[in-house]
Order: structure tokens, then sequence, then C-alpha cells
């Protein structure tokens, strides 16, 4: 838990990874590409001190994570969203299964989510439901970019898509996570598109869809259908290091997001280990949209910064959050 300033912050990090991306296990050009680009942002987007070098960045330790997270990052609870990667990476990226024994370890502290491919067919069904089983989801995180043989790529209004999210809601997995962001070399651009958002959430009004990247570099497209859809939030993964490089471009997306959406639909995440969330939430809960935005934006409060930090996320996975750091407590 996060403490500054008599308030005490729950922290959930809703986007973390344990990735394999060692010498050993890439398989071809594509994962020596994907894994170079994840570090060039991290390079790019972070404080110097922050910056890994490349060797431990390929392969980091679960001894790493759980001192990064819990020891020095505040995170109360992390969210394994998994990557698989099967084309580029032997024995896969960043999978469930990997993420699911280091939670299994520290079951109140880490939650392994799920993914699907509808290009799988009926065996990804059967798989899906064994992954529920194994694992009790309560979430999954799509790679609508992700190559499949000759296929670059899916989109969410696929009809077999609609299959596989019709399965999810019958097993109880009611938080859809997918990856609608900047591209990484080598997937296509356009196959993040967030217009297919639209047509799942209305079609699947019982699940959540948490758009991770807000869509960027679409946020208009997203909060056009955000504005509309209920049920679609905005994930702060790769949004939130501009608070370091470009603080004002970050006060104009968080304001847009507080415009379109509400401060309920707005969810952290650190998408570690390109960033670590220390940084991330010590120059959060410190940040305010400048004055010269505010007449425009309004302003960041306390309790808005509770939410998007830790409590909105805990609705969605109902964590059980600390009563010194429910909504208007102040902390002693």
């Amino acid at each position: 838990m996060y403490h500054k300033d008599g308030v005490d912050y729950f922290i959930v990090d809703g986007h973390i990874h344990l990735w394999d991306a060692s010498e050993e296990n890439i398989a071809n050009k594509y994962g020596e590409g994907f894994i170079r680009c994840f570090y060039d942002y991290q390079r790019n987007l972070s404080p110097e001190e922050w910056v890994w070098p490349l060797e431990k960045f390929r392969k980091y330790s679960e001894q790493d994570l759980i001192h990064d997270l819990f020891d020095t990052g505040y995170v109360d609870v992390g969210i394994f969203q998994p990557t698989y990667l099967n084309e580029f990476y032997r024995k896969g990226f960043n999978t469930t299964e990997r993420n699911g024994r280091l939670a299994r370890k520290h079951p109140d502290r880490l939650i392994a989510n799920g993914s699907f491919d509808p290009r799988e067919g009926e065996a990804g069904l059967e798989r899906l439901r064994k992954l529920a089983a194994e694992w009790q989801l309560r979430g999954v995180k799509l790679y609508t970019a992700e190559w499949r043989g000759s296929s670059k790529g899916w989109k969410l209004s696929d009809p077999e898509a609609h299959d596989y999210l019709a399965l999810c809601q019958e097993l109880g997995i009611r938080n859809i996570h997918v990856h609608k962001g900047p591209t990484i070399w080598p997937l296509n651009r356009d196959a993040f598109d967030v217009a297919d958002i639209d047509d799942a959430s209305t079609a699947f009004p019982g699940l959540n869809f948490i758009v991770e990247h807000s869509g960027l570099p679409r946020l208009e497209d997203f909060c056009w259908i955000a504005t509309q859809e209920p049920n679609v939030y905005a994930g702060l993964s790769v949004v939130m290091p501009f608070i370091h490089t470009r603080p004002r471009y970050f006060a104009q997306i968080i304001g847009e997001l507080l415009y379109w959406l509400d401060e309920d639909r707005i969810v952290f995440g650190s998408d570690y280990a390109i960033w670590s969330p220390k940084w991330l939430i010590e120059k959060f809960v410190d940040f305010q949209i400048p004055e010269d935005l505010q007449s425009e934006y309004g302003t960041l409060t306390t309790d808005v910064k509770r939410k998007i930090l830790g409590l909105n996320h805990a609705r969605l996975y109902d964590l059980k959050v600390p009563e010194s750091a429910a909504l208007s407590v102040v902390a002693a």
C-alpha cells in the first residue's frame, strides 16, 4: 500500500508480466525484434535510474518481480496478463502457466489471467475450459494482432470470437482485457484497431472490456466508443510513463478519459517489467493537471486517484479493500 500525506492508497497493478525472452527461448528474428521494441519503450520513457540492462530485461527472476512489485513498489495485488506469441518464442513469451505457478505461491497478492485465440476453433474452446478450471480464471488477456500461421490477426467482431466470449460468460470470466495500443514490431498496427470493441461490448453487456493502453494512438476513437458502452474501461498501461517524459501530454490523455468515461472506469497498470510501479505511483499521486488545462479537464482529486490506482480494479475482481484505503477515509 502507498501512504502519502495521511492518505492510504490500495494499489492494484492490473497489467504485469513474467516473460521469457532469453536467447534460448527466441525462435526467430521476430522474437528478438519484439523484445528489443519493448526495451526501447523502457529506455525512452523511463527515468534513467529505472532502465535495466538488456540481459536482465530479457528474463528477470521471480524474486525480481516480487521485490519490484511488493517489497518496494507499493502494490497490494498484481494481475498477470499473458501474451503467448508462440510464433516468436519456443515456450511462449508470457504464459498463464508460468504466471500461474508464481501466483500460487502468493495467492493473496497475485492473480493469473488466461487467454484465448478464436483461430484455434473447438480445440481452443476446450483449452479455455481447462485453463478456467486449472487457474480459476476471473479474466483473460487478448492479443488481436498475434500471428498464427499465415494469419496476422483477428477481430473481436469475428463470429468465432463471439463463441469464445459466450464461453467466458458461461464460465464466469467477466474481465476481458484487450491490447489496443501501440504496435510492437513486427505486428501489424491495424490489427490493434479499437473498432471491434464496439461490437463485442454491445453483444456482451455482462462482460467488462478493459482496453489496455486506452487505444493509443487511437484515443479519440476509443473515447467515442467508451462513452456509449458502459462496460468499456480504459487501462493506463503505456499511458502512465508519459507522466515522466510528456507530462502535459499525459494530462491531456487523462483529462480526455475523465471527460468521456468517468472516474470509475479508468484502471492502473504498470506494464511491468517494461516499467516499475514504484515511480509511476509516486509521480501519479503527486501529479496535477496544469492550471491552464483545468478549465477544460478539471483537477485530479485524491479520491479519483484512489479509484484509478486500485479501487476500480478491486471492484472488477471482487478484492477486499482495507478500511483505511476506502473512499473518503484518511489514515491517521
